[in-house]
């Protein structure tokens, strides 16, 4: 289908952006990538006005380690984080993330940023990064704001960002030495959106875990924090045990529905595997040495 009749906008600057927010407070909408948005509105489930593209304003396609965290731009392409050395070496979980994303074509042009302000809990992003414990920066006419995901994400293609706020960095801690992740999507064929999908993270002090994060995609109404299993691996070693019982605890705290990609009962049974897996295999990288510089 063709989109409804809109206005489109390229500011040169984070100023014209808010001036225009604040003229259409109701009709516009934000344009990182597109990827997400320019879908919703070919079939007419999304009818905004006016886009405002930020392709034009400068200093949004930031990524690198600065001040203890990995800064991502709001525009740097799925592209960009897949194929970067930086990510591949010290942020795996991201890099598995962005490479199932959808096709070489479309990651070319989706952002990091649009995936993440879209907040559609089938993206790969959000779990991800909820498991890495990464912020966004939301900068506005009255300032700038670090939230956490987790406030971040409010609800299906929901966020806390007021109607005059833009995304403009996404804020990962630095890996501790000996942190592994890692992220495992089930799709029913490559480039679909997850069936369910696991990222993880794993810290570790010897053997003992002293820092994890789970988070799971497409199983809720935005993606989940496992956060009983979180707390069930801390301070304990990974044994094959633990690692079950933390994926028995991940499983429960997914909402799945049951639809064309099969019941509740299998989303959350595919919930015990994935997470188990990516347990194993994050474990498995935090032990061999984790993240190098």
């Amino acid at each position: 289908m063709i989109p409804e009749d809109f206005t489109y906008f390229a500011p040169g600057s984070l100023p014209e952006v808010w001036d225009l927010l604040r003229q259409h407070p109701d009709d516009a909408k934000i344009l990182a990538g597109g990827q997400s948005l320019i879908p919703l509105m070919k079939f007419r489930l999304a009818t905004p006005a006016y886009l405002i593209d930020l392709r034009k304003v400068p200093g949004l396609d930031t990524l690198a380690e600065r001040d203890g965290a990995l800064v991502i731009g709001a525009m740097v392409r799925e592209a960009a984080t897949e194929h970067s050395q930086l990510i591949q070496r010290r942020y795996p979980g991201i890099h598995e993330a962005s490479a199932v994303v959808a096709d070489p074509l479309v990651r070319n042009f989706a952002t990091i940023g649009g995936n993440i302000a879209h907040a559609d809990p089938a993206n790969d992003h959000p779990a991800m990064l909820l498991a890495l414990r990464a912020s966004v920066v939301a900068h506005g006419p009255n300032g700038q704001r670090t939230i956490p995901l987790d406030d971040f994400l409010v609800d299906t293609m929901e966020t806390s960002l007021a109607p005059d706020e833009v995304l403009t960095e996404i804020h990962v801690p630095q890996p501790a030495p000996r942190s592994g992740s890692t992220y495992l999507k089930l799709e029913r064929k490559v480039g679909d959106y997850a069936i369910a999908a696991v990222g993880v993270q794993i810290t570790l002090d010897g053997d003992v875990c002293t820092q994890a994060g789970i988070g799971l995609t497409n199983v809720g109404p935005k993606a989940v924090r496992a956060t009983q299993a979180e707390m069930f691996l801390t301070g304990k070693q990974p044994t094959e045990d633990v690692i079950r019982e933390a994926a028995r605890l991940a499983a429960a705290a997914a909402q799945p529905v049951s639809d064309l990609h099969g019941p509740e009962d299998y989303k959350r049974a595919m919930i015990r595997t994935l997470t188990a897996r990516a347990l194993r295999e994050a474990t498995q990288r935090a032990r061999a040495g984790g993240v190098s510089a």
